[in-house]
């Protein structure tokens, strides 16, 4: 016995876990253990009624430390931290262990195995939660500036809104004019308003804020310094190389997309006649009041759908995502076409139409004006071939038709082709943004933390973090906005107090620490006249990475020690004996 008052709530997540794991049976094998005070089930722990239960469990048993076993740390471990502090707690004396994703979601036709592992998985929170010590957050001072990374509508909007909260900001934009793609698009779905001019009057009031300092041509080379305190380097590319050296305590990143690029014969990609979804947009955009391509009017265009978006997983570097806005706009210039020419023919070959939400409304409208829907199969896609008249011709399968087979003569063939994560090897480098398997940058959480990222004070948004429209660009823009505005007006931030800490008497100081870390958080100093690792606590994530490869053992991580996970694969390897 070590004295600890535990208190242990396992949640049946309403059927999610309880469904598949006997929650009442785990509860009972852990009841008896050192150290557990109360061990009870919830039907959701993160209920504000459960959350009232543990704290009144806390101050009326006297409770020390708390363990939840749910789902994954990811979605309420800050829910749960906070918990703990309204209970008199200190907040990082408590452990979530996740049995949905790795017991109930996992083993969905083993109840029985489910069962036992969960017990072994909260015995194992158990054991680490005994061994936890009291600890405070790392409190930082902050600098009362933001630096944003693109000069696109995000970009533009969430400068425009962190100079509005008061706060200093840099505008990096790596072309020579700002705007990114939607300065370039004319008019827009759903509201018709040119891109050209949405981008104009964003511009003329960034320029206008004297807080909103931008660079044209530029870009972000280097970063140093820590969370709330970073010293950026900025090059500005023009007749000489010059840089600037910036301290900003946040830095949004709005970098953008690129449109996916099909490659030689794909649907046709290279004919004559067959161009992409923004080629055709300009082409629309553009027309003096006939539509035409090369100097012939368009009367007939046949759209494929899904072009680089939804590929096939076993394709090299395929793009299995949905790109999300290219139904919409699509349907959208479709529409811009029909106004241009009144008897034109449009047919739409698509796999589903994700016209989500109000947007609807636009497919509706262009299936008043003409255009036809034509679903075709996922594995037989279109296929194109030039005719000897010079003309198109689309061959494809119409579902909606009993899988008919229909050859389409077009004038003109529309790849709508749909957003590819933008290539930047550098800035990821740089900033150690974090790139999911799609390519694009990865937030915390989609739902609880959208627009942070595992880099304190590294902020994304816009379409660099996933395919979007414009509104929903704009959106993550002022959402990171606020959650960067939040900690640079208190002027100061809390850190995770969970990183590694150093013992000076067994470094030998060999570098190895500081090769492993992808934080950079580790430095050599002198202590007692003697070489040693010194962890910068303001940068380290609390990874690990650079435990296992001490060969003197001098590295620990707090939270997470060696005692503590050693306590934990006890916990795991105990078998119950009810």
């Amino acid at each position: 016995m070590t004295g600890r008052k535990i208190g242990v709530y396992v949640c049946q997540c309403g059927g999610n876990i309880g469904d598949y794991v006997d929650v009442d049976k785990v509860v009972e094998d852990i009841k008896g253990d050192d150290d557990v005070i109360v061990a009870r089930s919830a039907m959701f722990t993160c209920s504000d009624a459960t959350q009232q239960e543990i704290v009144q469990d806390a101050q009326e048993q006297g409770l020390d430390a708390l363990v939840v076993a749910s789902c994954s740390p990811k979605l309420h471990t800050m829910t749960f931290r906070d918990v703990a502090k309204r209970a008199g707690m200190n907040p990082f004396q408590y452990t979530q262990v996740n049995v949905r994703e790795q017991c109930s979601w996992t083993h969905t036709d083993d109840k029985t195995g489910a069962t036992e592992k969960a017990t072994r998985l909260v015995r194992a929170g158990i054991n680490r939660t005994r061994l936890t010590e009291p600890l405070e957050p790392i409190v930082v001072e902050t600098t009362p500036k933001s630096l944003v990374v693109g000069g696109g509508i995000a970009g533009l909007r969430a400068a425009l809104g962190l100079a509005e909260l008061g706060l200093t900001v840099f505008l990096v934009e790596k072309d020579a004019k700002l705007g990114g793609r939607v300065a370039g698009y004319g008019a827009m779905f759903p509201n018709d308003r040119k891109g050209s001019d949405l981008v104009a009057t964003l511009e003329e009031k960034v320029r206008a804020n004297p807080a909103i300092t931008v660079f044209t041509n530029a870009e972000l080379m280097a970063k140093g310094g820590s969370f709330g305190n970073n010293q950026v380097t900025i090059a500005i590319h023009g007749d000489q190389l010059e840089t600037i050296q910036l301290d900003v305590g946040s830095i949004v990143v709005a970098t953008g997309f690129d449109d996916y690029e099909p490659a030689a014969g794909e649907f046709g990609y290279g004919l004559d006649g067959v161009v992409t979804l923004p080629e055709f947009k300009k082409m629309v955009d553009e027309a003096p009041g006939l539509l035409q391509y090369q100097g012939r009017p368009v009367k007939t265009v046949a759209y494929i759908y899904c072009v680089g978006s939804r590929q096939d997983e076993s394709l090299e570097g395929a793009h299995t995502y949905c790109s999300r806005y290219c139904c919409t706009s699509a349907v959208h210039t479709a529409i811009e076409a029909q106004k241009l020419a009144g008897d034109i023919r449009q047919y739409h070959l698509y796999r589903d139409m994700r016209t989500y939400g109000k947007y609807e409304l636009l497919w509706n409208a262009s299936r008043e004006k003409g255009s036809l829907y034509l679903r075709v199969p996922d594995d037989e896609p279109p296929a194109v071939e030039k005719l000897s008249s010079g003309g198109l011709k689309v061959t494809t399968k119409d579902l909606l038709t009993g899988g008919e087979e229909i050859a389409i003569p077009a004038d003109l063939v529309v790849l709508v082709t749909g957003m590819v994560p933008r290539e930047n090897a550098d800035l990821v480098s740089v900033l150690k943004l974090p790139v999911g398997i799609d390519g694009f940058y990865n937030e915390i959480h989609p739902k609880l933390r959208p627009v942070e990222t595992i880099v304190d004070g590294v902020l994304i948004c816009g379409a660099c973090q996933a395919p979007k429209t414009s509104s929903e660009a704009v959106a993550s823009g002022l959402a990171a906005t606020t959650q960067s505005g939040a900690m640079l007006k208190r002027g100061f931030a809390e850190l995770d107090p969970m990183v590694a800490i150093v013992d000076n008497d067994a470094c030998t100081w060999c570098g190895k620490c500081l090769e492993a870390c992808p934080y950079d958080a580790l430095e050599q100093v002198e202590v007692d006249g003697k070489q040693v690792a010194q962890v910068i606590r303001t940068a380290c994530k609390g990874c690990g990475g650079c435990v296992p490869v001490c060969p003197t053992d001098a590295i620990d991580l707090q939270g997470y020690t060696d005692a503590q996970i050693r306590a934990m694969i006890d916990g795991l390897m105990e078998v119950s004996c009810s």
